[in-house]
């Protein structure tokens, strides 16, 4: 049982889900373990473009199942809309390709409202750059334990006693705390009553068939999302999300304990981040433009421009510490072709002393100054490179110092959106 798992090593947006797509030939199941429709992954396949939320990437490949976890927080809106369009554009859905745990939490309408509200009610430096899809409160009330689970859906009743009981506290807030009309209960149970009777063919017990697949030496690939420097311990708290986003969360999130041979580490060529929050070797000039240009750096689930700027070795030393990865997928190489100078940081003046890792203290990233080495940059278009050897000799380079840097091997490069626009190491 090869198990593998891939993750985001920065602030996510690195191109998990095209490795995923990638690595899925090699897998029976994937698994997404946390997060929401937060998340998005846009995958590009012979010209095609797919963007998934929920669904794991894994679904493309017709033989292959998907399974997501109790760690995510699932709309059922967005996952029945995801359904709808897979099937449009000729993709097969059925509960065995697909399941969703039973414990899984259910995103309900009032969370949406609390999020939006709460992000609405907030100004200047206090915004935390919330999509506004409720992920937050839903796990809010998970800890709270007061959420709504998929395997509820199989009894209305129960859905309709939970929504009564949730929106005793949730319309005080709305009505009392952010002058926004109270929601009427009826009204929730009617909006989520259609989507219970989609998702409940697709609720299974996650933990069992993962096991099932170990009793067959069958491969499962785990699928993160965002990035570890979301992560609500290890991030740039309070500018982070609501879960655990490094590999430690897989099994609590799938509900088996795994034993990986394969930690794949997404690193994103520069670095991206959404939303407020410190971001040290942001570029706010024609470098950055570039980046973002090139890059088509637009979020996939908000279509906000993604803040650019050079690669942080800071940060990836940390991701790397808390994930242990063997071995790297270095994304978008291509998108720096055209710039003479390239910088990488390798690590921050904090309070008058080189550090090499993110200082812990809250808001203490936004304190820092970055250490740059300047590296010689190539004027080649890479999009088309099929081999190594065909890398322009500083693209090489600059590969190799990330490798020496960190001491992990890059596996895979990919070199532009589409699935054959990659480059696998050895």
């Amino acid at each position: 049982m090869a198990n593998m798992i891939v993750f985001g090593t920065q602030w996510g947006d690195e191109g998990k889900g095209k490795i995923v797509d990638i690595l899925t030939e090699d897998a029976d199941i994937i698994v997404r373990y946390q997060g929401g429709n937060n998340a998005g992954h846009t995958l590009v396949t012979e010209g095609k473009k797919f963007i998934l939320h929920l669904i794991p990437s894994g679904i493309l490949h017709s033989s292959k199942t998907c399974l997501i976890g109790n760690g995510v927080v699932l709309d059922p809106e967005v996952f029945c809309a995801e359904i709808d369009k897979l099937k449009d554009s000729g993709i097969s859905i059925s509960p065995e390709r697909l399941a969703i745990s039973k414990k899984t939490h259910i995103i309900m309408s009032y969370h949406k409202e609390i999020d939006q509200a709460r992000e609405t009610a907030k100004s200047g430096k206090d915004k935390i750059g919330t999509t506004g899809r409720g992920i937050g409160p839903c796990y809010e009330d998970k800890m709270a334990r007061m959420g709504i689970r998929g395997g509820d859906l199989q009894d209305l009743d129960l859905v309709r006693e939970k929504i009564n009981k949730a929106l005793v506290e949730k319309n005080v807030l709305l009505e009392k705390l952010y002058n926004q009309k109270p929601l009427d209960p009826e009204n929730v149970f009617d909006r989520i009553r259609p989507f219970a009777s989609r998702l409940v063919p697709f609720m299974t017990d996650v933990s069992r068939k993962i096991q099932e697949a170990g009793e067959k030496n069958q491969t499962v690939l785990f699928e993160g999302a965002q990035g570890v420097q979301l992560d609500i311990d290890h991030g740039t708290y309070p500018y982070v999300t609501s879960s655990n986003t490094v590999t430690g969360n897989a099994s609590a999130g799938s509900g088996y304990y795994y034993n990986m041979k394969r930690v794949i580490g997404v690193v994103k060529a520069y670095t991206t981040r959404v939303g407020q929050g410190p971001f040290p070797t942001e570029q706010d000039n024609e470098s950055g433009t570039h980046m973002q240009n090139m890059g088509a750096e637009f979020g996939s689930t908000t279509g906000r421009k993604r803040r650019c700027g050079w690669l942080d070795l800071a940060v990836l030393r940390e991701s790397a510490r808390l994930c242990g990865p063997t071995e790297i997928a270095l994304t978008k190489l291509d998108v720096l072709s055209g710039l003479e100078t390239i910088k990488v940081c390798t690590g921050y003046i904090y309070q008058e002393r080189t550090v090499e890792y993110p200082p812990q203290e809250e808001n203490a990233m936004a304190g820092v100054s970055p250490v740059y080495e300047n590296f010689p940059g190539w004027s080649e278009d890479i999009s088309g490179v099929k081999t190594w050897a065909d890398l322009p000799e500083n693209a090489r380079r600059y590969v190799r110092l990330i490798e020496d840097y960190l001491k992990i091997k890059v596996s895979i490069i990919s070199v532009g959106p589409d699935r054959d626009q990659t480059i696998r190491m050895g």
